[in-house]
């Protein structure tokens, strides 16, 4: 089962808001038809209406991303076992265009939507997606990345569990950040020694006279 590509269903929705940048790129039609990337005959059921149903899916499968960003691993299950009854998928074996050296198909597990519309489908693979990483790996390997103000959604697949943001441009921020804060408790520390110094000095030179 190709776990990392259907969880991506839900990272991919999950992200495309920035809630604490007041930014949603998921305002038209096209916007959705992007979320199925290569799944072009998916995307083209996709229609205006679409685009709320989108957002409501997304705020649901964030919100399983904030209960196990808590470590509520219970209310994060619960959250994703609504959403895996609604929108429900079929396990079926496939081949698709894939053939090995001897022209024979390459069998994989597919999850099979059967969709009213375009964002059931897309819900039913995300949220399968997400359960099949969350089993496999774990409630905490659920992520919101710890860069402020970003909160973007990422799956931790490290080995020692150890991800905390969503991409090497926010770590790379935080890192900076952090080195800054430590520059200015060391320049703050060093200016309170300094008076401290210059106190004794000037207390000393008082009792000496």
């Amino acid at each position: 089962m190709e776990l990392a590509y259907y969880s991506d269903y839900a990272v991919r929705l999950v992200n495309s808001e920035e809630p604490a940048r007041g930014k949603d790129r998921l305002t038209t039609v096209e916007a959705v038809r992007e979320l199925f990337g290569d799944n072009g005959s998916a995307a083209r059921r996709a229609g205006d209406a679409d685009v709320t149903r989108f957002r409501s899916v997304r705020a649901r499968l964030r919100a399983v991303f904030e209960a196990a960003d808590e470590s509520d691993e219970t209310r994060a299950v619960d959250l994703l076992n609504a959403l895996l009854l609604e929108f429900p998928v079929s396990p079926q074996v496939a081949g698709h265009d894939f053939r090995d050296d001897d022209g024979r198909p390459l069998w994989h597990m597919h999850l099979a939507d059967h969709p009213s519309n375009a964002t059931a489908g897309y819900a039913a693979i995300a949220a399968m997606g997400l359960a099949f990483h969350l089993t496999e790996y774990g409630v905490d390997r659920l992520g919101l990345c710890e860069a402020p103000p970003c909160r973007n959604a990422y799956l931790d697949t490290s080995t020692n569990r150890s991800r905390r943001y969503c991409s090497d441009r926010c770590a790379t921020r935080a890192n900076v950040a952090a080195y800054r804060a430590r520059k200015r408790l060391e320049a703050d520390r060093s200016a309170r020694t300094g008076r401290a110094a210059d106190h004794t000095q000037r207390s000393a030179a008082s009792g000496e006279r």
